[in-house]
This record gives C-alpha cells, structure tokens and sequence, in this order.
C-alpha cells in the first residue's frame, strides 16, 4: 500500500496528490443518493491507486458505515492499521485465510459450496462464529451462485452451520453487469432475479442485516437498486463511472488524484529529428521538446503514445511518439518553460488540467483503469488530511 504522508520537504520527480476533504466530500454525496441505505466504501486495489488506509479512514469520517475490498489480504491490513467498524471482503480461493478473517471480524462473501465448508471449518477451529454474506449470480457471469438447486443448496447449508452457532448470515448480496449503460435490459432483468432469489432465501429462513447490488452507477441513477447497502467504488474518487451517465460535477463529485512530474529537460532541436523509439514522431520544424520523466513503469499507459494530454505552463500538451518505461517527451512549439516546470496530467479538471478520462479516451480504456494503475514509484502526497470543523 502506498502510505506518503504530508507534502514532502524535497522536490518529487512527479507525484499523485490525493485531496482527502474532496474524498469526504464525495461520501457525503453519495451519502445523499442513497436513498437511506447506508453506504460501503469500496477500498480494494489500494483505493483505485488513492491509497487504502489513509482512504479508508476519511470515507470513514465522512459517514461510509461500510468498507469494502476485493481481497481478505487488503480487508486484514486495514484491520492491523487500526481501522474499526464493519469491512467485507469478497474475492477468495481455497486455502485462504478463513480463519484470521474470522478472528478479525470481517464479513466474507461465499458464492459456493467449496467456500462454505471452508468457513465453516475455519470456525470451528477458531471457536468463533463467521460473518458470511451469500453471494447471487444475477447476471454477471462471473462470482456468485446460480439461482435453483445451487442456491437452495447453499442457502440451506449456511442455515444449518447458523443453527449449529458456526456463523451468521449477514448479508445477501449480487453485482451488476451493465449499470453503467443506461437502460440496459439486463438491469431490470437483474434486480427482478435478485429480488426472487431474496425471497426464497428469506423465505427459508435467512434474515440477512444488509441487501445490496447497487455499484457506483446504479448508486447515482438507479434509486430502485438501493436495498440496505450501496457498494461505491469509483465514485469515492471523484470519478464517473461511465461519460454515457455523466461528468462527475453532475453527480455532485471531484476527483481526488492529481498526477505531475517535474520536467527533467528542456532542449531545441531541428526540424526533422524522430522523437522516442521507433521514431513514430518527428518534429516538424525546429521546436523546443520537454521530457516529462514518467512512464508505464508508472502507470503510465503505452497506448496513450502519440495521444495523452498534458498542462505545462498553461497549455495542453500531448505526448510526442511512445511513451518509454520511465519518460515521454512532449513538443513544447519553440516555449521554453524552465527545467523543474510543472507537467500535470490530470486532475479535477477545474485548474485547465486534463482529466482521468481524457487520458482514458486517449489510451481506449476507462478512468478507473487510469487511476488505479499509477505504481509504486509515484508517492502518494495526501493534502488536506485533517478534516475541517
């Protein structure tokens, strides 16, 4: 997990300043949407890149009753880091660490029958009973149990460990798989499923603290998805989960990252001199070029040769040829900014800089990919670490 702390004395070759009161702010609102349900913070992956612990706490302030994570891994070092209150972790695979997950008292997510007596079996020898949340497969394909016999048979054994003291059903839980495209026919077909599948487990006998499907989109456009318990992701962040459904100030939200290097080098050169390798650039004329030293060892993505943005001294820039594993170069147009100027690449958006998601529309792929990407070599500078009042 990446843990920098207040600004640094020294100059950063480049950094990702992570705002936590535009974090807190983007709980609220989220809060605010949500229908009255409450409101799970999704930290895995290392908050999308944002940084899990220092994360996690602030959505906490903020008023998220719930923390989420892929992982028992992530879910058990926000435990060790002090963090209280209810964390549910959803991704395992035989031989996990049931039984620490247990002694921690984390929510786990079992989707099928391999995982359940697993549990169950980390229960006993813990001598404590689990949290278990029952995970349905409405639609996505992908975790979760089938509907019919494999859900009734799940539903019945998790019943029969509760009656016998070696867990609690928790939670019922599913994901969608198109919330993010408005309209979609598999979302009613989704919630109409789900609802069906509540029923028969409820009507066996489960009575579950928290429903939950909602994701980031169906949390900001779907107040029907709402249940008990949203799960936010992206939007924590300050990032639309899909262009199609809105800009973040739409939704009341600000991204929370802001990626800048330092320029390494400023230099003149001729007309006609190939730039990076392959030379898939050459300049035009003769021109000033600025090495921005920052690559895809740092998250930044190869397919964004030729195409990503960037601010320097007030005017966009783009990427001139490949992007290099450590540097790319842009083409400056004869400017010459001093060596050591500031090279932002995204932000909010509201200082001139670009976004997340143009740099998303430049590599072909999603702004979630974009933040969560940004490695280990870039510190994680977090400002506004206090919060106000």
């Amino acid at each position: 997990m990446n843990e920098t702390a207040t600004a640094p004395t020294a100059p950063l070759r480049a950094r990702a300043e992570i705002d936590l009161a535009a974090l807190r702010a983007n709980v609220r609102a989220l809060r605010a949407r949500a229908s009255g349900a409450a409101v799970m913070a999704v930290v895995k992956s290392d908050a999308y890149g944002h940084g899990a612990v220092p994360c996690a706490r602030a959505a906490v302030e903020a008023g998220a009753r719930w923390l989420g994570t892929a992982t028992p891994e992530e879910a058990l070092a926000l435990r060790k880091a002090g963090l209280p209150g209810r964390i549910m972790c959803w991704l395992w695979t035989p031989g996990g660490p049931w039984r620490e997950a247990i002694e921690a008292d984390l929510d786990v997510s079992v989707s099928g029958m391999w995982a359940l007596r697993e549990l169950v079996a980390a229960a006993r020898e813990a001598g404590l009973p689990a949290r278990v949340q029952l995970k349905a497969d409405t639609g996505l394909g992908r975790g979760g149990c089938q509907p019919g016999e494999d859900w009734a048979e799940l539903v019945a054994e998790a019943l029969r460990a509760q009656s016998e003291g070696l867990l609690r059903v928790t939670g019922l839980w599913s994901h969608f798989a198109c919330a993010d495209e408005p309209g979609h026919p598999s979302i009613a077909a989704q919630l109409t499923l789900f609802r069906e599948m509540l029923a028969y487990a409820e009507g066996q006998g489960v009575r579950p603290e928290v429903r939950h499907i909602a994701n980031s989109p169906a949390t900001l456009t779907l107040p029907e998805s709402h249940f008990d318990l949203v799960r936010t992701g992206i939007a924590v962040y300050g990032i639309s989960p899909s262009p199609e459904l809105g800009g973040p100030a739409d939704f009341g939200l600000r991204p929370v990252m802001t990626l800048s290097a330092s320029m390494a080098l400023i230099k003149q050169v001729p007309g006609g001199h190939g730039v990076s390798y392959g030379h898939r650039y050459v300049t035009p004329g003769a021109t000033t070029l600025g090495l921005v030293p920052v690559g895809y060892a740092d998250g930044i993505p190869r397919h964004a040769s030729g195409a990503g943005p960037v601010l320097i001294d007030g005017k966009w820039r783009t990427v001139a040829g490949r992007i290099a594993m450590d540097q790319f170069v842009v083409d400056l147009g004869g400017d010459e900014p001093a060596t050591g100027t500031r090279a932002v690449l995204f932000g909010p958006g509201d200082g001139g800089e670009p976004t997340a998601e143009d740099w998303a529309q430049a590599a072909g792929t999603i702004a979630y990919e974009i933040v969560t990407r940004i490695g280990t070599r870039v510190p994680r500078v977090y400002v506004n670490e206090e919060q106000a009042g």
